[in-house]
């Protein structure tokens, strides 16, 4: 959805976010230009130390576009019913030809001296994250599982915590996995390692045995090459 004011049109007019707890997370907004002014726009938001906005001021030359950024800094809980009162203000005004974003000052969009400003209202919506989760049943092969959302835009906040529970567990899951099989490579290395170690040791002892002339105990030789055996059969199991 976008809004089509008289100096700039903004796309879309409602910041989604999909959220997720202690994750930065960002959304972004483009803002077009059709007329034959160069626009000076300023961005407000009720809650500054929540939000980062860049730029949040700036100029959007004739028939051309801006992208702005919104970034949201990390949640540490999930507000009630997933409902954001949090809002933006985008205020435009027409600057002189040529003019570039240092040139802005807050007297432009003072409305007391005279100056026509436009003003546009933006809200924030929570919406669930994407999860490159399993195929359920009852939902489209190649799509990702979504909360419902309400007529009014409200997330089902149960349908949300369980989504996120999934994530979360997928990702421990994988950990897990990555966890066994560097174990099961470092055993596999301390094995082979100990397997080169004995082969070294026999092949000495026989050396030793041609230089002497002597004989090697066959209880010793067996146990030697029963002991190869042995990590050879658990190499093949690893």
């Amino acid at each position: 959805m976008s809004n089509g004011g008289e100096l700039l049109q903004i796309d879309p007019v409602e910041l989604q976010f999909p959220f997720e707890l202690k994750k930065q997370i960002s959304c972004s907004m483009q803002l077009t230009n059709k007329s034959d002014n160069y626009v000076a726009f300023k961005v407000k938001t009720t809650n500054p130390k929540k939000y980062c906005v860049r730029p949040n001021t700036g100029i959007v030359m004739p028939h051309s576009s801006s992208d702005v950024k919104v970034t949201m800094q990390a949640q540490k809980e999930a507000p009630p019913d997933m409902q954001c009162k949090d809002k933006f203000l985008l205020q435009s005004v027409v600057a002189s030809p040529g003019a570039a974003a240092k040139d802005i000052t807050p007297e432009m969009f003072n409305k007391e001296s005279g100056n026509y400003v436009e003003d546009c209202k933006l809200k924030v919506v929570y919406v669930p994250p994407q999860l490159p989760s399993p195929v359920r049943e009852g939902s489209e092969e190649g799509s990702s599982p979504r909360a419902s959302v309400s007529e009014n835009g409200a997330v089902n906040t149960s349908e949300f915590n369980n989504i996120s529970r999934a994530y979360n567990e997928q990702q421990d899951n994988s950990s897990e996995t990555k966890a066994l099989i560097s174990k099961l490579t470092e055993e596999k290395i301390s094995v082979v390692q100990q397997n080169n170690k004995l082969q070294q040791e026999l092949e000495l002892l026989r050396r030793e045995r041609n230089r002497s002339r002597g004989g090697i105990p066959t209880v010793y030789v067996l146990v030697i090459a029963l002991v190869g055996i042995l990590l050879g059969y658990l190499l093949k199991r690893i």
